[in-house]
């Protein structure tokens, strides 16, 4: 196998807040041991009402059905790549792709994301790697978060990488390693209530900043017990479903009020989380949507007081950051190089994750 310098990889993204698809094309460069990348041409997809519900009720269907899904939502990614292939006049060497997560109980040694790698190759041309999680629990591990491996190769220059999808993530380096868990959530259940209203997102959290603190519900949230588990540990939509969902069709107060008490909650969990780690001038890089919620990001800064400064990057790096993580993972199993750390996912031993698909 030969070994390159400089990848063009195209990244695609589906995210557990179900905010749709998103593509990366980016070229990455090693030299002298480190890494660069440069994101050439980025897109998000919105998902049409229809896919949405079929993968949100994803984790009900049969065994059969499941498949079939897995199948036609490869082919839809497939498609999708065509088109952005076209519209930016791309030349990738090959596509990595996360697909959608519809189970992750790395307890029972379950994971299982959609979109089917051989679909997406053939409709698009190009190989495509994917799976990138199963090997990492065939090991014991949690096989999440993996974005810490760019992390550490892509954005060393900060001291933390909080990521705020559907779950919230941090990394950062301790005692000579890479460390790395899912703090909670973040977009899932803030999404969860503005879609019980008929709004699909709540802008700059204008809501969420109108409502006030419920103390009830946010010392109910707080005492879930898995915010006192040890990490390694990783969280998913089926945790949402079980243990926080009912907390909040049982609360009687008003939509604004849920929202404001939930970004009270899930910035306290953050806060909590990073700060036994800091020094004096940390500095907190703060990707995904979650981003993008202004009133958030504030509160945030207070839970973290002086000790952390919160670093909202370009636009593009808030967006994408995931996208381009896997391409880069892509590019490291091309390389048959580390791209799944056991010091996050309390594997037995790092991993090089991954299965590679041709088109037929």
């Amino acid at each position: 196998m030969t070994i390159k310098s400089t990848y063009h990889v195209i990244g695609l993204m589906s995210g557990t807040s179900l905010d749709g698809l998103d593509l990366a094309f980016c070229t990455f460069e090693k030299k002298e041991e480190k890494w660069s990348f440069q994101l050439r041409a980025s897109k998000s997809i919105d998902y049409t009402a229809d896919l949405r519900a079929r993968l949100k009720e994803s984790v009900l269907l049969s065994a059969v059905e499941l498949l079939q899904l897995n199948n036609e939502y490869g082919q839809w990614l497939g498609e999708q790549v065509v088109q952005f292939v076209k519209e930016y006049d791309i030349k990738a060497d090959f596509v990595a792709s996360h697909g959608h997560t519809v189970f992750h109980q790395p307890e029972k040694g379950i994971t299982y994301q959609i979109g089917s790698g051989q679909k997406i190759a053939n409709a698009c041309s190009l190989k495509v790697i994917c799976d990138f999680r199963t090997l990492d629990v065939t090991l014991g591990g949690q096989g999440a978060p993996l974005v810490p491996i760019g992390d550490q190769l892509l954005f060393s220059a900060y001291d933390f990488c909080l990521n705020l999808g559907g779950i919230s993530n941090v990394s950062f380096h301790h005692q000579d390693k890479r460390m790395a868990f899912d703090i909670g959530l973040a977009n899932m259940p803030l999404n969860y209530l503005v879609q019980s209203i008929g709004k699909t997102y709540d802008a700059n959290g204008a809501m969420a900043r109108s409502g006030r603190l419920d103390k009830a519900l946010f010392d109910q949230l707080n005492q879930l017990p898995y915010f006192k588990a040890p990490f390694p540990k990783s969280t998913g939509y089926e945790w949402f479903h079980d243990e926080v969902m009912p907390l909040l069709d049982q609360s009687t107060i008003s939509v604004e009020d849920k929202l404001h008490t939930m970004v009270h909650h899930l910035t306290y969990q953050a806060a909590e989380a990073i700060k036994p780690f800091s020094n004096a001038q940390a500095r907190l890089l703060v990707t995904g949507g979650g981003a993008r919620n202004a009133f958030l990001i504030e509160t945030l800064q207070q839970y973290l007081a002086d000790k952390v400064s919160v670093c909202i990057p370009d636009p593009s790096i808030i967006d994408f950051k995931e996208a381009i993580v896997f391409a880069l993972m892509g590019v490291l199993y091309e390389r048959g190089e580390v791209n799944c750390l056991s010091s996050v996912t309390g594997a037995e031993r790092d991993c090089c994750g991954g299965v590679g698909y041709w088109p037929l």
